[in-house]
């Protein structure tokens, strides 16, 4: 493991504490409590995070999701498209995401967590160069695409724990 892997290791190690911490102890209602009707929840958050990682670790790596791999996506039994990740969804479909236990959340983001970091341990520095998207100019490497994506899920798993809060001083 290179020194720039070990740094994306740590992040996503800090993204998976704090999932944990956050959705550990709360009740499927909790889970799916909203602050307002536009809000998102703390299992669409924590589900939506989890499923970009998966989506995004998987193109990488040229591999399958955890998500069908496994069968979370089975397990979940969401009435939404097998391939939704949560981008773009509605406030209708943020409340879809409901009826799950708190171990449930944490078994698939660990899943997802432990692919990430076998993934991430087989590169080299050379390979966080390669470019993965040339839509954008300049085009994405790798290295650029997977701190987004911890970006991105250390932001949503923040929203979370905000979430909890809330709802414990209630």
């Amino acid at each position: 493991m290179t020194a720039s892997t070990a740094l994306l290791v740590d992040a996503f190690g800090r993204i998976r504490e704090t999932v944990r911490d956050t959705v550990t102890g709360l009740s499927p209602d909790e889970l799916t409590a909203r602050l307002d009707p536009e809000a998102n929840s703390i299992a669409w958050l924590v589900w939506h995070l989890t499923r970009v990682q998966d989506d995004h670790i998987a193109d990488a790596a040229g591999t399958e999701q955890v998500w069908t791999e496994e069968g979370w996506d089975e397990r979940f039994a969401l009435p939404l498209p097998t391939a939704a990740t949560g981008y773009g969804h509605s406030s209708a479909e943020v409340a879809e995401v409901r009826g799950l236990s708190p171990q449930t959340l944490i078994g698939y983001h660990d899943a997802v967590h432990d692919r990430t970091v076998s993934y991430l341990g087989g590169l080299s520095d050379a390979d966080l160069g390669r470019g993965v998207d040339t839509s954008w100019t300049p085009e994405v490497t790798l290295g650029v695409r997977l701190v987004s994506v911890a970006a991105d899920d250390l932001q949503h798993a923040g929203q979370a724990a905000l979430i909890r809060g809330v709802l414990r001083r209630r």
